[in-house]
């Protein structure tokens, strides 16, 4: 909170949580929590994985999709917390996307990860 001092001049700030700028034309981008994706690809990929972990909540539960969920929650909290996917974690999605690739196969959001993995991994 901004406060005059004693003598009414000047601005006193008691403490800031977060971004601050002081001056014209200034631009504060702040992110809480982690680092967003600089990669338009990581990017596509968390889109890409939140959506399927929303369509796997609704499948029937098997120890494929069980599997996959976790693989899909460790993914995008790796690219939620720093701003991307390694190539150990993007192996591993791949793998589970195989494993469970019956029920992948019939989902839009099972293509777009498999599609986004295949261009980050290469292949």
């Amino acid at each position: 909170m901004a406060t005059a001092d004693e003598r009414g001049n000047g601005i006193h700030i008691g403490s800031v949580r977060g971004a601050l700028a002081i001056g014209d034309h200034n631009t504060v981008t702040h992110y809480e929590g982690g680092a967003a994706p600089a990669d338009p690809a990581q990017e596509e990929l968390l889109r890409a994985v939140r959506a399927l972990r929303d369509d796997l909540s609704r499948a029937v539960e098997s120890p494929q999709i069980t599997a996959l969920s976790g693989e899909l929650a460790e993914t995008e909290a790796e690219i939620a917390d720093g701003g991307a996917a390694g190539p150990g974690r993007l192996a591993r999605l791949r793998t589970a996307l195989a494993d469970a690739g019956a029920v992948v196969g019939l989902l839009a959001s099972g293509a777009a990860v498999s599609q986004a993995v295949a261009a980050l991994a290469g292949g």
